[in-house]
């Protein structure tokens, strides 16, 4: 059976003062079903958003942030718990900062810890630790952390859901007649090198963190995907029907590359 990583954006899972309740169910659905088809691994974004939900903090101030977070993680994993359960699924919380991946010690826990919950039939969700930590240990952004995992699991894919249906070939806030990249084998320094634009004042990412992470896992002969999460369609056709209509796969693989 192969192995995926989901990652799912704070933007898509809340709203400014709620969970994204409705969109989130729907997420619930696609994991559901694609975990008849696939191990499944989640890594989730949100938390500070979530905390935002319950208590009005300046994210802006670290300390608060942290408050948030520390708040959010348990709103957020609630809201999980009660939709999973609907479906009998099983979840548990992993929480990581970038020295996990820095200690070999620390690393084979984690890699453990990921095969005996998915041995077991359970669904694990990872997200960063961010409430104890110092900047210099935290990835920043969960692009990064989700590459990651999917390296160290041995996962054959990532699966991004966005606020974007893909990476265009030109801004498309600025070019109304931008085109998805169907797919992406070669990621070059200039795109790389493009201002950070989170859309969302809780997101730490944006389009450079999204590239990033697939030029990691590109360098290691991993697939990443991404489409759009508040629009499942994209995401259930790719990995439930097989059928890439939309959203756009970063590979180097030849096979792909040939499909192209």
């Amino acid at each position: 059976m192969k192995r995926i990583v989901i990652k799912v954006g704070s933007s898509v899972l809340t709203e400014t003062t709620n969970i994204a309740e409705e969109r989130m169910l729907h997420l619930v659905s696609l994991i559901t079903e694609a975990r008849k088809k696939y191990e499944v691994i989640l890594v989730s974004s949100g938390a500070v958003a979530a905390g935002y939900t319950a208590v009005k903090l300046n994210r802006s101030i670290p300390t608060s942030k942290k408050v948030l977070a520390s708040v959010g993680q348990s709103v957020l994993m609630s809201s999980y718990k009660n939709m999973f359960d609907i479906y009998g699924v099983t979840i548990s919380q992993i929480l990581l900062t970038e020295e996990d991946f820095d200690s070999r010690v620390h690393t084979r826990i984690f890699q453990d810890i990921i095969e005996r919950t998915l041995k077991h039939d359970i669904l694990p969700i990872v997200n960063e630790n961010d409430i104890s930590t110092t900047p210099d240990q935290l990835f920043g952004d969960n692009d990064q952390l989700s590459a990651h995992v999917t390296y160290h699991t041995n996962a054959d894919i990532l699966i991004i859901l966005s606020d974007i249906d893909g990476y265009y070939d030109s801004n498309p806030k600025d070019n109304p007649k931008a085109k998805i990249r169907k797919f992406v084998t070669e990621i070059k320094d200039e795109e790389l090198d493009q201002k950070h634009t989170p859309n969302s004042q809780f997101a730490t990412g944006g389009i450079v963190t999204k590239l990033k992470a697939a030029q990691f896992l590109m360098d290691k002969n991993r697939d990443m995907f991404l489409c759009n999460g508040y629009d499942l369609t994209s995401a259930r056709e790719f990995l439930i029907e097989g059928v890439h209509n939309k959203g756009t796969l970063f590979t180097n693989k030849q096979e792909k590359k040939d499909k192209k």
